[in-house]
């Protein structure tokens, strides 16, 4: 019942709206209900009670938006429905069936407004915060993503945080979303300090988890660090900084320290009682198990997506070894070449996957995999053997480091089983390489490689948070086959080595890669991550030495490094980082100061370098 009168109402109301545009005068109003108002309500009593209602809440233009109110009659007064009868006998003897939000007309009306009266209403600051949280979801919803921005943001730029609605949460996440999206960085930046500062208790887990995430995702764990930090300070009793804190130690590969967290966060949040039981067995499986919780949660939100991934992990996990390929020496290079069945199988999975491979693009589709992934997920569960092609495994490599790569939780079950099996045809080209009177080398231009090779760098990618190791172990079996790393490995298995304190090796890997670096190499990690295997293995005289063949390469490195809140430098057009740029600078800042800061001494090593 109630559910009919919400949709009796919004159209009585949507047509009442429109009669009163006209020219925002009382009579015509109800002229209108009494003409038009029964045939939406089905009773001309009912239309002509709600008309005053509505009326009185109704923003006016001609007033600069604000209500023209109706006195409410008494019981022996005449009625306001200016029927000249006593109220008793008329609008005040009809009983809706149910409530009238005293916002609704506000907030059809900042879904009617356009252009500049739109702005003009928001910029009047009158309209409820009710109306503006409903009609920026609903523009949000229904695409209108600038309609959406401009509502939402007026909903928000308000020194009264209190005026908030406790449901404005997903609309302060969608505005967060719109300005990623839209490129509005500075402005989503601006909106997380404010709330960060002075907004609501309920807001600021949501924003200080939306900041931590965007830091994580742009690989910058040192601000995220520092992000959990001032959450810690703003936030000690709150259960989304257990949440917080399993990521972020998940993202800097500390696995134990994971647990033992979350281990303590249960018992301090579970003897202050004021949780409800699913958040207690949330934290409950946290300390358990981090990794496998958070990739649980992470699933289960994928909604239409959580079943046919539980099935791609069930599948994962139970596969066989992998079919022998079809690999040869040629003109001194190792060939891999697709068989026919490879083809069949890959023609069957592309029937279903929309996405090709970009073959100038080490990690590129033409197309977004995952707006068909409710057909094609199944589809390959349905068909395991089509993972026996090596080009299925590099799409779906491809498609899982896209969506899951950033998230450490989910090498386990998604990264570690691909990663075998490909490691079972690099050690068929292993074989196959030293049968050869010269080890040939798995070129990336030589017959179908980059197949092998794109997969074996997805997967790199996807497993470098979550499995370290694994990940570092892959780099360096496709480095032992492609010597001329068309991939840009190097750098990665450096980062890796310095991440595991296995600064010898790290220091020998530097060298070498500096001393024949390939055409793509990223110089300056290279640069700097010497000058710091040094720094740790106190060969301080030699390190000085490197940072000034870095500082040469690279000015701004220094400073970036050691300033505490630098400003990021503009995104280029294509995200690319010239050698010798602040931007390549801000990128090596954004990957690795964690660890300089991990390093006793070291930032203030540099700092007194920079002076």
């Amino acid at each position: 019942m109630l559910a009919v009168w919400v949709e009796q109402l919004l159209g009585f109301a949507s047509g009442a709206l429109k009669a009163i545009r006209e020219d925002e005068r009382y009579p015509t109003l109800m002229a209108w209900a009494r003409e038009e108002g029964p045939k939406l309500t089905g009773d001309p009593a009912m239309a002509q009670a709600l008309a005053p209602e509505l009326w009185s809440q109704t923003p006016l233009a001609r007033l600069d938006f604000e209500c023209e109110a109706l006195a409410r009659p008494g019981r022996n007064e005449p009625c306001w429905c200016d029927s000249g009868r006593k109220t008793k006998r008329c609008c005040g003897a009809v009983s809706l069936p149910g409530e009238v939000p005293d916002h609704l007309m506000w907030m059809l009306s900042l879904r009617e407004w356009k252009g500049d009266t739109l702005k003009a209403a928001l910029a009047s600051g009158k309209a409820p915060a009710q109306a503006l949280l409903e009609a920026g979801l609903i523009a949000a919803e229904s695409g209108q993503r600038g309609r959406a921005q401009q509502i939402l943001e007026s909903l928000f730029e308000t020194a009264d945080w209190s005026r908030l609605p406790e449901q404005a949460e997903p609309a302060f996440e969608i505005l967060v979303d719109l300005y990623q999206e839209r490129g509005f960085h500075r402005k989503r930046e601006a909106l997380l300090d404010a709330v960060l500062d002075r907004g609501p208790l309920f807001l600021r887990g949501v924003a200080l988890e939306r900041l931590c995430l965007m830091h994580l995702d742009n690989d910058d764990l040192d601000s995220a660090r520092a992000a959990f930090v001032r959450a810690q300070q703003a936030l000690p009793d709150s259960p989304t900084l257990a949440y917080i804190e399993a990521m972020l130690l998940l993202h800097e590969g500390h696995e134990e320290e994971a647990r033992e967290r979350s281990s303590f966060w249960f018992r301090r949040l579970s003897r202050q009682g004021e949780l409800d039981p699913d958040q207690l067995q949330f934290l409950s499986d946290l300390a358990d198990n981090p990794g496998a919780t958070l990739a649980e949660q992470l699933l289960n939100a994928e909604e239409d997506l959580a079943e046919p991934l539980v099935a791609l992990q069930a599948l994962l996990e139970s596969l066989d070894g992998a079919p022998t390929l079809d690999l040869r020496v040629e003109e001194g290079q190792l060939a891999y070449h697709r068989s026919a069945r490879e083809d069949t199988l890959y023609a069957a999975f592309r029937a279903v996957f929309p996405a090709e491979v970009e073959n100038e693009a080490p990690l590129g589709f033409d197309d977004d995999p995952w707006q068909a992934a409710g057909e094609w997920l199944p589809a390959l569960c349905a068909h395991p053997e089509w993972l026996d092609s090596p080009a299925v495994v590099q799409s779906l490599a491809l498609a899982m480091t896209s969506r899951f790569g950033s998230l450490p939780w989910m090498a386990p079950s998604l990264f570690e089983p691909l990663s075998a099996r490909l490691e079972d045809w690099l050690e068929q080209a292993r074989e196959a390489s030293q049968q050869s009177a010269g080890e040939a080398a798995l070129g990336w231009d030589a017959a179908d490689n980059a197949v092998l090779l794109r997969t074996g760098l997805a997967l790199v990618v996807g497993m470098e948070r979550g499995a370290r190791q694994r990940s570092r172990h892959l780099a360096e079996r496709l480095l032992e086959l492609d010597d001329r790393d068309s991939l840009g490995l190097r750098e990665l298995v450096l980062d890796q080595l310095l991440r595991e304190d296995r600064d010898t090796e790290a220091l020998a890997l530097s060298e070498s890669a500096l001393a024949k670096p390939s055409e793509d190499e990223a110089v300056l990690g290279l640069l700097m991550g010497r000058v710091l295997a040094l720094y740790r293995l106190d060969r301080v005289d030699e390190a000085i030495e490197a940072l000034d063949v870095a500082q040469r390469h690279n000015g701004h490195s220094l400073a970036l490094l050691c300033a505490e809140n630098p400003r990021p430098p503009s995104p280029s057009g294509d995200g690319t980082a010239a050698p010798g740029s602040r931007a390549e600078a801000w990128q090596y800042r954004t990957l690795m100061r964690d660890q300089w800061r991990a390093t006793p001494g070291a930032l203030e090593w540099l700092a007194g370098r920079l002076d």
